[in-house]
């Protein structure tokens, strides 16, 4: 793949998590939807092959995985990636996207995605490894933020992390705004602050997702991607979409689906205009030294 791939990626517009609770819905509603990522790891090996070819012939696919496990300090797992590369081949995705985050280490599986220490050495690391998972692919690969409930040593914090590890690959990023809006509630930080340290300009993808309200627990708040996209996170849509062009946006439901399907699709309208409010004004205020007050 040619290195700095980036600004040629295709525009999926805006898309939904597939999940096999919503699949007739999901299937009756294809004129809505513009895109659909796939949990890669459910397709791998040839498992589940007619179910990806009945999505394939009504959606763009991309698939998301869960298991690269890129921050371990082992080497990649050459045939787990052999599989993901089979499924990206299969479904002729535009890119293949996995967490910042490692799963399983010494040959333990965390049942998690767990944050990597924040070092110089663990950046240059996890970049070396992007690039050698974008060779293999022959695509584009993003890397996601994660949300995380200590935080890491190392010395970098994590926007620091995540712009070190870029600076180093070609790699794009596929921001999770509810990520960032969990993690700036547990950690007492500006989610805004956040986003204007990290580089925007390799954000190819967003994530956005809601909590069910409930008690914190410990004082913290846990992301279950289970609930409605809140204000919040819609705020920071916003704000980075007035910033940059965006590729992709999906909403991610893992679960408490609502009875009712439109309240999904109306998740995706009310996206489709905010980005394109959002992009407007950052088209007309591109140049100026400040943009819209947040």
């Amino acid at each position: 793949m040619p290195r700095n791939s980036l600004p040629d990626l295709p525009e999926l517009g805006v898309g939904l998590g597939y999940r096999s609770a919503l699949h007739d819905d999901t299937l009756a509603a294809r004129a809505r939807i513009d895109w659909l990522e796939i949990v890669t790891d459910r397709f791998l090996r040839g498992r589940d092959a007619e179910l990806l070819l009945e999505l394939r012939r009504s959606f763009t696919l991309v698939p998301h995985g869960v298991e690269l496990s890129i921050g371990s300090d082992a080497p990649l797992d050459q045939a787990y990636l052999d599989a993901v590369a089979a499924v990206a081949d299969a479904v002729d995705a535009p890119w293949v996207s996995d967490h910042l985050a490692f799963t399983r280490e010494r040959g333990v599986d965390l049942l998690t995605l767990a944050p990597v220490l924040r070092t110089e050495e663990k950046a240059a690391a996890v970049a070396a490894k992007a690039r050698a998972v974008e060779d293999r692919l022959g695509r584009p690969f993003l890397l996601e933020n994660i949300t995380y409930y200590m935080e890491m040593p190392g010395g970098l914090s994590e926007a620091e992390f995540i712009t070190t590890v870029l600076e180093r690959c070609d790699s794009g990023l596929l921001l999770d705004l509810n990520n960032v809006a969990t993690n700036a509630v547990n950690h007492h930080f500006d989610p805004y602050a956040f986003l204007d340290a990290i580089p925007l300009d390799r954000v190819v993808q967003v994530h956005l997702a809601g909590n069910v309200p409930e008690e914190p627990s410990g004082g913290l708040v846990v992301d279950r991607h289970d609930g409605p996209v809140s204000e919040d996170v819609f705020a920071l849509l916003e704000y980075v979409a007035a910033r940059v062009h965006l590729k992709a946006v999906s909403i991610e439901r893992d679960q408490h689906f609502p009875d009712d399907f439109g309240e999904l699709l109306d998740e995706l309208t009310r996206t489709r205009s905010a980005l394109a409010a959002s992009q407007s004004i950052g088209h007309v205020t591109a140049g100026a030294l400040t943009v819209n007050a947040r």
